[in-house]
């Protein structure tokens, strides 16, 4: 009988142990959670303050960005996606401002002589000192294609004719291929974004904001190395999609 009772007090009291431990490691793990919780809403918010102040900034960067004043190089690369910078390029050729002109990223269907039309330039202009590259699909495609003429005209500083909201990004994807040229932004600029009121604009703001989310995805893909397609539509002996 009495081994019996010993029996029960012990397990009582292991019992009562056990409940006592369980209680005792409750709070601590709520205090664990709640700090993690605390300590990963702080990280949010840097984080969120942080992307937010980088658009501001790049926002900022697109509406003073403004084209040289004497604008002069070896020759221009026009990044085609409107007409407004296919006209632009093409006056800075006539000028003088570049000894040759490639036109990057043109459809397959369109030829020279409907380039040559919709600028009203010359043909003998197109005939003696237009490219036009049909290879580039995307912004890396036209980098790639951008460099390999380059290189194989043997230039040095180039002027980089795009809209104002896509130099960042277009900047960015040549020199990651080709460090080693001096590319000088020209920027074609569609309408005054500075004296403007963009940001209540719905057009403008998602353009704004879908421009600003490719830079931050160009710079990762280029600080990693990863992700990077061949951005052309062919693939030459050579050609390297990282």
């Amino acid at each position: 009988m009495s081994m019996e009772m010993t029996t029960r007090k012990s397990v009582s009291s292991q019992t009562l142990q056990e409940q006592e431990r369980s209680r005792s490691e409750r709070p601590v793990r709520r205090s664990v959670f709640r700090r993690f919780l605390r300590w990963g809403g702080f990280a949010f918010i840097i984080l969120v303050a942080i992307v937010f102040g980088g658009f501001l900034h790049f926002a900022d960067s697109i509406t003073t960005l403004k084209p040289p004043a004497e604008p002069k190089a070896d020759a221009i690369v026009v990044l085609t996606g409107g007409y407004q910078r296919i006209d632009q390029a093409v006056e800075l050729l006539r000028t003088g401002a570049g000894n040759r002109l490639l036109i990057s990223g043109v459809h397959p269907t369109t030829t020279p002589s409907q380039l040559r039309k919709l600028t009203q330039s010359p043909a003998s202009l197109f005939n003696c000192c237009v490219d036009i590259g049909y290879d580039a699909i995307d912004t890396i495609g036209n980098a790639r294609e951008a460099a390999k003429w380059i290189h194989a005209k043997g230039y040095k500083s180039i002027l980089v004719v795009t809209n104002n909201y896509h130099m960042p990004r277009s900047l960015a994807e040549l020199k990651y291929v080709d460090p080693a040229t001096e590319f000088i932004p020209y920027p074609v600029v569609n309408s005054d974004l500075k004296t403007t009121n963009w940001f209540t604009d719905p057009n403008a703001l998602r353009t704004m904001v879908s421009e600003y989310a490719k830079v931050l995805l160009a710079g990762a893909r280029n600080l990693t190395g990863l992700g990077r397609p061949l951005g052309l539509r062919s693939r030459e002996p050579g050609d390297d999609p990282s």
